[in-house]
């Protein structure tokens, strides 16, 4: 087999598509089934650009010219929709950069309006009277991530790729400077002709640490995500994102229902807690309650509204700087990887897949992955627990009194064992 691909979710089941129809021979292996990590779950995904890192921009604005017709490429639905995104600000401290930002963004090819108050509740007529003004990006939207990672899959097979499920792969034979096989965990090797790709997410950091005793700057955390009850009419018309609180908001429309009535889907940064037993995440009620809470405070009308779902069962990863780290290992030249998507690689993701199997396929990297290497991240080793605090990680992690690295950069239960308590301001 050409290429062998681990992980089951967008990114592996995209790059799998890509490189099949190139004409490889592409297995992909998946631990669970397809779609069960963080590709999965209720609700749809946020396509956005607005409020992005800067290093990801000239991705996005790629990514805006495929989203639209990539039901069309890879055959199966997406549920892509362009609904737009606005970025409320409430203090003068966000007003005073909001036009340096939108300058920002539209030197990137990401059309940026800067509304004040009054534009901005006519845009959402049910918004509290302490928005000041929004950033709004027009080309913003919402895809169905499940039914994206599924069609990517069924195309990756309609083009000649093969897919295991249930096949877990437990470590990496290395010889002569490449990567060689692969051994699962009933026993099985299976070799690899040009090339393996690691993209299982929340696996990568462990397998290459195990193997190459490589650290990422990565931890894991269980992204929370609310559903209110049915609402008609539904007071929420784009997708929503806030300058300063814990905040992300949509419309989710059931399907049979009047277009004029939803659920509010709300999430933003809260977080689960895991559970060793089940081996699943589950919410917790103060991070379901405090969501909520920051949901009411920018729409009011959400007052007394119930709460009909809670999840935050999907692994996801952060890095250290909040953007993914997409590099091959020099101690196993055919040997690519990418994690660390820190709650917003799915946007960027048709993007991605396409310079991945490119790099991969060519072996040459293109300048817009650049900026994702993991040469631009600090060596643990030279940071302490002081200086951690200082810096106020989302994760603070524990370090020992003998230098090494900090467990938390190594995906350790650490990050999962404790849900984050600091409210937001």
């Amino acid at each position: 087999m050409d290429y062998l691909i681990i992980g089951g979710g967008v990114y592996g089941c995209g790059v799998a598509w890509e490189l099949a129809r190139r004409g490889g021979e592409v297995l992909l292996l998946e631990a669970d089934t397809i779609t069960h990590g963080a590709s999965g779950g209720p609700g749809k995904r946020g396509v956005r650009a607005n409020g992005r890192d800067l290093r990801e921009l000239p991705l996005m604005q790629l990514a805006y010219q495929r989203w639209p017709d990539l039901h069309q490429e890879i055959g199966g639905e997406t549920g892509y929709e362009r609904i737009g995104h606005l970025q409320l600000i409430e203090r003068e401290k966000e007003l005073l950069s909001a036009p340096a930002t939108a300058w920002m963004q539209e030197k990137q090819g990401v059309p940026t309006w800067l509304l004040d108050a009054a534009s901005t509740r006519e845009m959402e007529p049910f918004l509290s009277r302490q928005i000041v003004a929004a950033l709004y990006c027009p080309l913003d939207g919402v895809a169905d991530h499940s039914a994206t990672t599924r069609s990517f899959a069924q195309a990756a097979q309609r083009t000649g790729a093969q897919i295991r499920e249930q096949c877990r792969v437990e470590n990496v034979e290395i010889g002569n400077g490449r990567a060689q096989a692969v051994v699962t965990t009933e026993g099985e090797r299976i070799p690899i002709g040009k090339a393996l790709i690691l993209l299982s997410n929340s696996h990568v950091p462990m397998l290459l640490h195990e193997t190459f005793d490589l650290t990422l700057p990565i931890w894991q955390w269980l992204p929370q995500v609310v559903f209110t009850e049915a609402v008609d009419p539904l007071p929420i018309r784009h997708l929503i994102g806030h300058a300063h609180r814990l905040l992300a908001m949509k419309p989710h429309h059931q399907p049979d229902t009047p277009p004029s009535s939803g659920q509010v889907m709300i999430s933003g940064g809260w977080n689960g807690l895991w559970n060793k037993e089940t081996q699943r995440g589950e919410t917790v009620p103060d991070q379901v309650a405090g969501n909520f809470a920051q949901a009411v405070a920018v729409y009011p009308c959400l007052e007394g509204l119930q709460i009909q779902q809670a999840n935050a069962e999907r692994l996801e990863t952060i890095s250290i700087d909040g953007i993914p780290i997409i590099d091959n290992v020099p101690a196993a030249e055919n040997l690519f990887y990418a994690t660390g998507w820190s709650g917003h690689g799915w946007a960027i993701a048709p993007t991605v897949v396409r310079l991945l199997a490119d790099w991969v396929w060519q072996g040459k990297r293109s300048d817009l992955l650049q900026p994702f290497a993991y040469r631009r991240c600090p060596d643990p080793r030279a940071v302490s627990c002081r200086e951690c605090r200082d810096r106020q990680w989302p994760r603070p992690g524990r370090c020992d009194d003998r230098g090494r690295a900090h467990p938390h950069w190594q995906g350790a239960d650490l990050a999962l064992e404790q849900p984050r308590t600091n409210a937001p301001p």
